[in-house]
C-alpha cells in the first residue's frame, strides 16, 4: 500500500523542525496509510487490475476499485469485446464496451454478460494518481492523533491539580472518519 502524505507533510502539520523523531514519524505515516485505506475498503492509488467476475446476465457491471480511469481490455467467455466508437456526436455507437468512473458498460446490442463463474475478465486503471487533499489530510491528522497518543497508551483520563481531562478511546476522530466516509466502498461488487 503507498504512503497517503509524506515525512516532510507531517512534521510541517506537527509544527516538528529536527529529525529525532524522523524514524517513528516515517513509520506513524506508513502505518496510518495502511490503516486509512483498510477502513475504506479498497486503495485510492491509481493502479492497474487484472480481474475475472463471475457473469451475471445484463450489459453493466459495477467494477470493484475506482474512479475507472481506462480500460484495455474486456473478455465474455474468452471472447474479447472493443472498446465502442462513436463516430460522431449524436450518433450511435458500435458495438462494444464503453465505461463510466464506476462501471464498464455494453453499447450496441451485439455483446451481453453472460452468467458464469468467473467467466468476466477486465484489465482497467482505477484510482487517483494524486491522493486528494481531504485524504491526505486525514492521514496527516491521524499520524498526529497517534504521535500524540503514545505517551498516555491506554490511559482514558488524568486528573492534575482538580481538573480531569478524558482522552478519547476511539480509533479515528469523528472528523476524520466524515472526511474519509465520502471514499469509503460501500458495496462489494
Amino acid at each position: 500500500m503507498a504512503d497517503l502524505t509524506t515525512l516532510a507533510n507531517a512534521k510541517q502539520w506537527l509544527g516538528i523542525s529536527g529529525s529525532t523523531d524522523d524514524a517513528l514519524l516515517t513509520r506513524l505515516v506508513s502505518a496510518s496509510s495502511d490503516y486509512i485505506t483498510m477502513w475504506l475498503g479498497r486503495d485510492i492509488t491509481l493502479q492497474t487490475y487484472n480481474s475475472y467476475r463471475d457473469g451475471i446476465p445484463g450489459n453493466i457491471m459495477v467494477l470493484r476499485n475506482y474512479p475507472v480511469v481506462s480500460v484495455s481490455m474486456v473478455t465474455i467467455d474468452g471472447s474479447p469485446v472493443p472498446a465502442a466508437v462513436y463516430p460522431s456526436v449524436g450518433a450511435a455507437p458500435s458495438p462494444g464496451f464503453v465505461f463510466d468512473q464506476f462501471s464498464i458498460m455494453l453499447v450496441g446490442g451485439v455483446y451481453a454478460f453472460t452468467r458464469g463463474f468467473q467467466n468476466i475478465y477486465f484489465s482497467y486503471q482505477a484510482g487517483y494518481s494524486t491522493i486528494p487533499t481531504e485524504i491526505e489530510q486525514a492521514a496527516l491528522e491521524l499520524v498526529a492523533l497517534r504521535y500524540k497518543e503514545r505517551d498516555r497508551i491506554g490511559m482514558v483520563s488524568k486528573a492534575i491539580g482538580g481538573e480531569t481531562t478524558t482522552y478519547s478511546q476511539k480509533d479515528i476522530s469523528d472528523s476524520i472518519e466524515t472526511t474519509l466516509a465520502n471514499y469509503r466502498r460501500v458495496m462489494q461488487p
